[in-house]
């Protein structure tokens, strides 16, 4: 049999860079990813916080036309401008999917014993989807599929959080995080600002021909009153919840480890001190090398190292 015969009979193996660099698909309709019930729940609570928080805590505490109050409302926007943006690449990113073809490239396996490399290869299959599973891939039972060094399944974003995505949605924390500290300012700024005794009641109305009874104007003054404490205490909530979000993701960082991981570490490291010896997870690098691995560093905090995460 001929050299090219028997190369034509090989199963084709392919590296794990070509698997981890492989094309996005071109054929996914993206805007079938917004078609859930968390989204299209968070996205308009996003907006009622981005327009509660500049017309009306910082109208109410600097004024929009004072030049603070303008600086202060561009500011906060740009801010949402990269937290929506964020929010996009993360739910149109593929995290890393397993191709289908993807054989590990062991050397010199051929001819070994059942309990040789083949066996560990065959152990290496996952028992859901059957495709060779590369290190630190897991299956996701939402996507039903393998997924690349994989965090976890947000439903707030309708996708995996893995390989690809994972820098994005780091950032996507950061300035939801950074948002929701500037919104709680604010929102104590005007809380502050406020003359709560007051008996005096300034209602300004935009509608040319309203025509409202005072007993009608106090009844909205009221119930707008109660709208904006309830939307106050929502973003002081919603900071607590991101920044320690954050603070959990930046120790992973630190660690070079998934969330999953974490879970899977935290059983190995029982192991070994019952049997006397210390754990260490095998892809720490160190902190300074952790981080760069993701290439989320001081600069990739703006909006171009998004799109440059994203390639």
């Amino acid at each position: 049999m001929g050299k090219s015969e028997s190369n034509s009979m090989t199963p084709t193996r392919q590296s794990a860079s070509h698997l981890l660099h492989q094309p996005l698909p071109t054929n996914m309709n993206h805007f079938n990813k917004f078609k859930s019930l968390p989204i299209l729940t968070l996205l308009p609570t996003i907006s009622l916080i981005f327009y509660t928080t500049i017309f009306v805590f910082l109208h109410d505490w600097l004024g929009l036309k004072s030049p603070l109050g303008t600086a202060n409302a561009l500011i906060f926007s740009f801010l949402s401008l990269l937290l929506g943006y964020s929010f996009w690449v993360c739910v149109i990113t593929d995290p890393g999917n397993v191709n289908e073809g993807y054989v590990p490239d062991v050397e010199g396996n051929h001819g070994e014993s059942e309990d040789g490399e083949n066996g560990a290869l065959r152990m290496s299959r996952c028992d859901k989807c059957y495709v060779y599973k590369p290190l630190r891939t897991h299956h996701c039972r939402v996507c039903k599929r393998c997924i690349l060094k994989m965090d976890h399944h947000c439903t707030w974003i309708n996708n995996c959080v893995g390989y690809r995505n994972y820098k994005p949605f780091v950032l996507l924390v950061f300035y939801g995080a950074l948002c929701s500290m500037y919104s709680t300012i604010i929102f104590v700024g005007s809380a502050i600002h406020k003359d709560w005794s007051s008996q005096t009641i300034s209602i300004q109305i935009y509608y040319c021909g309203l025509s409202a009874s005072y007993a009608t104007i106090l009844k909205y003054f009221v119930i707008l009153l109660h709208l904006q404490v309830i939307c106050g205490v929502a973003v002081v909530g919603l900071w607590i919840t991101l920044i320690t979000l954050l603070g959990w993701h930046v120790y992973l960082l630190t660690q070079n480890m998934t969330s999953i991981e974490y879970q899977e570490g935290l059983r190995a490291s029982w192991l070994a001190r019952k049997s006397g010896q210390c754990y260490h997870h095998p892809y720490n690098l160190g902190a300074f090398r952790n981080i760069t691995t993701v290439s989320v560093r001081f600069r990739t905090l703006l909006l171009f190292s998004i799109v440059q995460g994203c390639r």
